[in-house]
């Protein structure tokens, strides 16, 4: 899909706008887009591998998948349990069989919407703590390192107290080393 496509309409302009917000490339093959294939690539490295980035796609066929997480695609739409069948068993019983499914989002500007929101919730909400690099940062490493500034600029500010009450110790000294010099000489003068 061309970035004219997603302006030529308010709801795709609005979609584009989120996708520049959020800092996604629309990276679909002529061919892809031929076929109704939308292929978005996010700024979040994949946690697999750490070299490529999050790629997640919109199929024609009413699909969303993420396309390279994993082993092979899998579904990111959400699912609920199909109708439940019966079947007959040699001795007369039936057995119930039911199944979850996929429910498809048959709509392109839908699919679209569902996947901006599914990957803010996902990728960019739960990797809030990995860097543009792809570098992740504990928690527990994020706030040490506050600590440690915290504690580093009180110790700072400890030694230039201590420094400034020093100071302030061999001004006073010094002051009345010439105040009694000073009386001293008044003394001699008269």
């Amino acid at each position: 899909m061309t970035r004219h496509k997603y302006l030529s309409d308010p709801r795709y302009a609005k979609i584009q706008e989120k996708m520049d917000l959020l800092n996604i490339k629309d990276v679909s093959t002529p061919r892809q887009t031929k076929n109704g294939t939308v292929v978005w690539q996010l700024p979040i490295r994949n946690n697999n591998s750490g070299k490529t980035f999050i790629e997640v796609a919109s199929f024609k066929t009413g699909y969303v998948r993420n396309q390279n997480s994993g082993y092979s695609n899998y579904q990111l739409n959400k699912r609920c349990d199909g109708e439940p069948e019966y079947f007959q068993l040699a001795n007369g019983d039936y057995r119930r069989f039911s199944t979850r499914s996929c429910i498809l989002i048959p709509n392109e500007k839908d699919r679209l919407e569902y996947l901006i929101s599914y990957c803010l919730k996902n990728y960019y909400i739960k990797n809030a703590n990995q860097v543009t690099n792809g570098d992740y940062i504990g928690k527990w490493e994020h706030e040490y390192k506050l600590e440690r500034q915290a504690t580093n600029s009180f110790s700072n500010s400890h030694d230039r107290i201590s420094k400034l009450e020093e100071d302030l110790v061999n001004m006073t000294e010094a002051r009345d080393y010439y105040k009694d010099k000073i009386a001293t000489i008044k003394r001699m003068a008269v």
